[in-house]
């Protein structure tokens, strides 16, 4: 019966192989596959890789009224989220718009 240090050892030998084979076919892999695209005028959107943004369906949302104005560029905030740098830090009171 084999050692533990001697089972570590062997697993250790065959993580290597296993990622040599693996970077070998690789190369081969994404050869054949730039070789497919061209051949075929695929682009990577055709692939559906793109970084499209996926609508999930639920409720619809609407946006949320603004609560605060910017006198100098007319700017507005809702009052969620990170503040906007006209407003950080500063009496809110004095942003509030008008009902």
């Amino acid at each position: 019966m084999s050692s533990y240090q001697d089972l570590l050892a062997q697993r250790e030998e065959l993580e290597k192989q296993i990622e040599e084979a693996k970077a070998k076919e690789l190369v081969r892999i994404i050869n054949d596959i730039k070789q497919k695209m061209s051949d075929y005028g695929l682009t990577i959107a055709d692939l559906g890789c793109g970084r499209s943004k996926i609508v999930k369906p639920g409720r619809p949302r609407s946006g949320v009224a603004p609560k605060y104005r910017d006198p100098v560029s007319g700017s507005t905030w809702s009052g969620r989220g990170k503040p906007p740098k006209w407003i950080a830090g500063r009496d809110r009171d004095k942003y509030l718009i008008q009902q």
